[in-house]
């Protein structure tokens, strides 16, 4: 029996354990045999074994890196390493282009923005709903590099899932809007958005201050967008950038830290950069 590659070991027993081929006793049950074209069984199994041509090793490795490259392993995209990595043929979002999916598909869609971006499920076939899902999801760095050292993956997803099936709909981080409505759109279906967002309170404020080249250029590519991800070098003045939008969109802020030091630090720049009209 093949012993399947695994973390731990079940109470009782060995695990998932899989029978070899060309036993006796599974083969007189018809399992564990070699299949033509048309399903039916092989008269002679060693015969027909024995005709395979093997594959060296190369070829095996030649055809793995292939299948990870286009993200047919698992669907989503491996994080290769860079000797094996051609960076030029990635994308500029590092995605492989989805193949068409297959399917009748409704005229229209409807996508509400709301705390998530939720996308009715209904007609929607479920070929598309899991190409929707992999937007939301990416490989784990952590289970790759437990698994380069030789450590255990016991408890470390393979694959990090960021979307949530509701009854109705498909539920996206927000991030996720262009490239889902751009899914949607590619297989000719119209995308009615609807946008459930919470407005936030008006708030009279100024930005009392002058930002750097580089602060200002960030400022103005974040002001064109809804969402974004501002990732900047230590001392770059993030918060302050985050101040001056305050300031521009004069709406109040939720901010979220996981550090009291952070929460003091931004209550300091706050009251430095920013002041009542």
């Amino acid at each position: 029996r093949f012993f399947p590659n695994q973390d731990t070991r079940p109470r009782g027993g060995f695990g998932n354990l899989i029978a070899l081929p060309l036993q006796r006793e599974p083969r007189t049950r018809g399992n564990s045999v070699f299949l033509n074209e048309a399903m039916d069984p092989f008269e002679d199994q060693w015969l027909f074994l024995s005709r395979l041509r093997r594959m060296a090793p190369v070829e095996v490795e030649s055809i793995v890196r292939q299948a990870e490259r286009n993200g047919d392993v698992i669907r989503v995209r491996v994080s290769l390493s860079q000797e094996e990595e051609d960076p030029w043929t990635l994308t500029p979002s590092g995605r492989k282009t989805e193949k068409p999916v297959p399917g009748l598909f409704p005229q229209q869609v409807r996508l509400v923005r709301g705390n998530q971006v939720y996308i009715e499920k209904e007609g929607i076939p479920s070929a598309m709903i899991s190409s929707l899902t992999r937007i939301a999801a990416f490989q784990n760095p952590e289970f790759y590099r437990a698994q380069a050292m030789r450590l255990s993956t016991f408890g470390k997803p393979r694959v990090i899932g960021c979307a949530e099936d509701f009854p109705r709909h498909l539920g996206l981080p927000r991030g996720c809007l262009d490239e889902a409505v751009a899914l949607l759109e590619a297989h000719n279906v119209a995308v009615e958005v609807v946008d459930e967002r919470f407005p936030g309170q008006p708030i009279d404020v100024s930005f009392r201050g002058q930002l750097s080249r580089d602060q200002k250029v960030a400022a103005e590519a974040l002001t064109a967008h809804d969402e974004g991800v501002l990732s900047a070098t230590t001392a770059f003045g993030k918060t302050v950038v985050a101040a001056w939008l305050i300031a521009a969109r004069r709406v109040n802020t939720l901010v979220l830290v996981h550090r009291r030091q952070l929460m003091d630090q931004w209550r300091e720049r706050l009251a430095l950069f920013l002041t009542t009209c």
